[in-house]
C-alpha cells in the first residue's frame, strides 16, 4: 500500500464520519412533520388525547352550540358525583312524575307513578337516550329540573366549561341551552377518569326495560372495537352530534363532531378523526404519579430528607416515531427548610422534544417533615453556615 492510497482512504473516512455527523445534526434539528388533519363535515369539532389534554385537530371548537342529547353527559355526571359523595345509590328507586312521562322526544318508556331503580334510569339515559328518564332523574336528585340544571351549571363551571350553560336535562331545544366542542371534550375527560366504573355502561349496546329492548345509537361501538362510548344527540337545532371515545394500546382520544348532516355522517366523521390521532400521534407514561423520584435534604427536619414525585401520572403525546427525542429534566429546589407540608411544591418536571415544552409539572413532597428538635435546628443552622451541603 502506498502513502498516497492510505492518505485517500484515510481522507474518504474522514469526509464519510463528517456527513454523518451532519446528518446527525441535521436529522436533531430538523422539524417534526405531521399530516394535517382530514376535512370534517361537521359545524365544530375537536380531536384531544384523553391523558394530556393535547388537542390534535380542532374547528369552531369554541362556538356556541346547541348541544341536542349530548346534554346527557352532564346529566349522569352530576348524578355519579351525587351517588359518589353518598346523596344517592343504584338501589334507590324514582317516582316518575307527569312531566317525566310526559316528556317528547327519545324515550324509556317508564310509566307515571313507576318506581324505578338508579340505575336503570341511568341506562335508560346513557343507552336509550331517554327523555323521560333523565327528567325523571333531574326530578328526583334536584326536586324539580330547573334546580338540576343549576347543579349542572356549577359542575360545568368547577370543570373549566366556560361557554356552556344548561337550562334542561335532556337536551330538548331552549333558550340559552348550549355548549361547545371542546367544553364536551372537558366534560368527558372528567367522567371517564371520575367514574370508570360507570363509564363501562356507556359501551353498552342494548338495554331493554318494560319488555321493551332499545339498541344504543352510537353505530361506532359495533363499527370499532376500541370504541366505547360515549353519547349521541339530535334535534333539528342541533343537528346529528356524536362525541366518541377510542382506546388503542393505553392510547385514548376524545372526538367530538357537532353539527352534521346525518347519523352516518357523525359516525364517519368521528372515525375518521380517531383514525388520524392513532396514525400520527402516540402517548406516553413517563412518570407514576405519587412515587418517589428522588429524595432531597430537609433542613432543620426531624427527618433529613423528604421523597418527591408528581402528584398524578405524567403523560406526553407526540408525532409518532420521534419519542428517542423525547427529554426529560427533574430540577429539585435548594435549600428546602422544615416544616414541609405533604404535596408542598418542591421543583419541577420539564419535558422538552426538540426544544417544545410538551409537560412542566410542579414536582411536590409524598410526605410530611415536621420541625426537628433544638438540637438539630442548631446544629443545621451551623452546617449551612460553614457550607455543608449534607449537614452531617
Amino acid at each position: 500500500m502506498t502513502i498516497f492510497s492510505f492518505l485517500t482512504r484515510s481522507s474518504i473516512i474522514f469526509l464519510l464520519s463528517l456527513q454523518l455527523v451532519s446528518f446527525n445534526s441535521f436529522a436533531e434539528d430538523a422539524e417534526i412533520l405531521t399530516p394535517t388533519a382530514p376535512t370534517i363535515a361537521a359545524g365544530s369539532y375537536i380531536l384531544q388525547d384523553y391523558h394530556t389534554g393535547k388537542v390534535l385537530a380542532e374547528n369552531n371548537a369554541d362556538v356556541k352550540l346547541a348541544p341536542a342529547s349530548l346534554t346527557k353527559i352532564m346529566t349522569v355526571y352530576v348524578v355519579f358525583n351525587e351517588i359518589r359523595n353518598g346523596h344517592l345509590h343504584l338501589d334507590d328507586t324514582a317516582t316518575i312524575s307527569q312531566k317525566a312521562w310526559a316528556t317528547g322526544g327519545s324515550k324509556m318508556f317508564v310509566k307515571v307513578d313507576d318506581k324505578v331503580k338508579i340505575e336503570d334510569l341511568l341506562k335508560g339515559v346513557i343507552i336509550q337516550s331517554g327523555n323521560d328518564a333523565s327528567v325523571a332523574l333531574a326530578e328526583h336528585v334536584a326536586g324539580d329540573e330547573s334546580t338540576f340544571a343549576e347543579m349542572m351549571n356549577q359542575h360545568a363551571l368547577r370543570l373549566g366549561m366556560n361557554n356552556s350553560h344548561f337550562v334542561d336535562s335532556n337536551g330538548l331545544p331552549a333558550e340559552n341551552h348550549y355548549t361547545t366542542a371542546r367544553d364536551l371534550a372537558i366534560l368527558t375527560a372528567a367522567l371517564i377518569k371520575e367514574f370508570p366504573d360507570y363509564y363501562r355502561w356507556f359501551s353498552q349496546q342494548e338495554f331493554t326495560y318494560n319488555n321493551i329492548t332499545q339498541h344504543n345509537r352510537n353505530t361506532l361501538l359495533s363499527r370499532d372495537g376500541s370504541v366505547d362510548g360515549v353519547k349521541t344527540g339530535f334535534t333539528d337545532d342541533a343537528g346529528y352530534c356524536l362525541v366518541a371515545s377510542a382506546l388503542r394500546n393505553d392510547m385514548r382520544l376524545i372526538s367530538v363532531v357537532m353539527n352534521t348532516k346525518s347519523a352516518n355522517a357523525r359516525a364517519s366523521e368521528n372515525q375518521n378523526l380517531l383514525n388520524y390521532g392513532f396514525r400520527f400521534f402516540e402517548s406516553h407514561k413517563l412518570f407514576q404519579g405519587k412515587t418517589s423520584l428522588a429524595e432531597t435534604r430537609v433542613w432543620k427536619g426531624d427527618e433529613k430528607n423528604v421523597a418527591v414525585g408528581l402528584a398524578e401520572d405524567l403523560y406526553v403525546t407526540i408525532p409518532r416515531r420521534q419519542f428517542d427525542g423525547v427529554k426529560s429534566d427533574i430540577v429539585v429546589d435548594k435549600k428546602i427548610m422544615a416544616p414541609v407540608q405533604q404535596g408542598a411544591k418542591l421543583g419541577s418536571v420539564n419535558v422538552t422534544l426538540k426544544g417544545e415544552v410538551l409537560a412542566n409539572k410542579a414536582l411536590i413532597a409524598l410526605n410530611p417533615v415536621q420541625q426537628g428538635g433544638i438540637f438539630r435546628r442548631v446544629y443545621d443552622s451551623v452546617a449551612m453556615l460553614l457550607g455543608k451541603s449534607d449537614g452531617k
